[in-house]
């Protein structure tokens, strides 16, 4: 069997579109127009890229774009006087704060600083209870966007049994509740999980979010099932010369793709999701704000 390979990139390209079209109405119809303000404090070179890429993004599918470029010695009063700044600014629906932070300022704290509203990261605790309680919350983006890709596969997901690989606050646990919430069976699997090979390979959704390159192998899946891979990582590329690296996911992608029905590839898979669930988060921040209906097919 060959895996129908499910193409994050021409997929999240759809939903920028989606977005483009919910604030041309928002424009039209209603004069709104919705902002996503991003934070950045320090020079890491990582994140640089990435707000820039979310910058562009935000201003090609018709929104206002706010970057707040802080140095790497920023107080912790000076960011959390900005970000009640960005609570109070009406012309702003979206506040991100890029992480990870300098060390002298705490994550937590900056982050339970934004009004939750506002918060499309989906990362402040109110958020995080909402969810898990089936509650209208803003979601992390990078589960909604894989939530958003099996809807697309599968259509409905009820009754499936799916595998989350990894327990964390950002993947793993709001991915979980979000299949918990269109009625999946749900396990999560992790470094502690006794014959993890055994509970992965009888599922027929498999989410492999830990964070450790090409964990999850073709024995590890059932015939058919669709692997969904969040994993980004860098290992050292030999072949390629000296020196050089390549990205890889949490799956080993050749022999997972042998037997997987469906496979995200990486890269090209979920992570240009996570910028397109992003401007999806923040028209929706803005629609919430104005007592308008949610757009349709980007929320969870």
């Amino acid at each position: 069997m060959t895996a129908q390979i499910i193409d994050g990139k021409a997929f999240a390209a759809t939903v920028r579109e989606k977005v483009a079209g919910h604030v041309a109405r928002l424009k039209e119809e209603h004069a709104i127009t919705p902002g996503l303000a991003v934070v950045l404090v320090g020079e890491d070179p990582a994140s640089q890229v990435y707000v820039r890429s979310k910058g562009k993004q935000t201003v090609e599918v018709g929104m206002n774009s706010y970057e707040h470029k802080l140095d790497a010695n920023t107080s912790e009063k000076d960011l959390l006087a900005l970000i009640d700044k960005l609570n109070t600014a009406p012309e702003v629906h979206g506040i991100l704060v890029q992480l990870p932070l300098p060390g002298h300022l705490n994550e937590d704290l900056v982050i339970s600083s934004i009004d939750p509203a506002k918060d499309v990261d989906g990362f402040h605790i109110s958020n995080v209870g909402l969810l898990g309680t089936g509650q209208k919350s803003m979601v992390p983006c990078t589960p909604l966007g894989c939530l958003m890709m099996l809807r697309d596969y599968h259509g409905s997901l009820s009754g499936m049994d799916a595998v989350v690989i990894g327990r964390s606050n950002i993947v793993g646990k709001p991915m979980a509740q979000l299949l918990l919430g269109d009625s999946c069976t749900v396990t999560i699997a992790h470094s502690r999980t006794k014959d993890i090979q055994d509970v992965t390979r009888r599922a027929d959704i498999v989410v492999a979010a830990v964070g450790r390159p090409e964990m999850v192998t073709g024995d590890w899946i059932k015939p058919g099932a669709t692997v969904i891979d969040v994993g980004i990582n860098r290992i050292d590329a030999p072949d390629k010369g000296e020196g050089q690296t390549r990205l890889v996911g949490d799956c080993h992608f050749d022999s997972c793709a042998e037997v997987a029905g469906a496979i995200t590839p990486v890269p090209g898979g979920v992570g240009p999701m996570t910028i397109a669930c992003l401007l999806a988060n923040t028209v929706t921040a803005c629609c919430r704000a104005n007592g308008l209906s949610e757009p349709e097919g980007l929320t969870a």
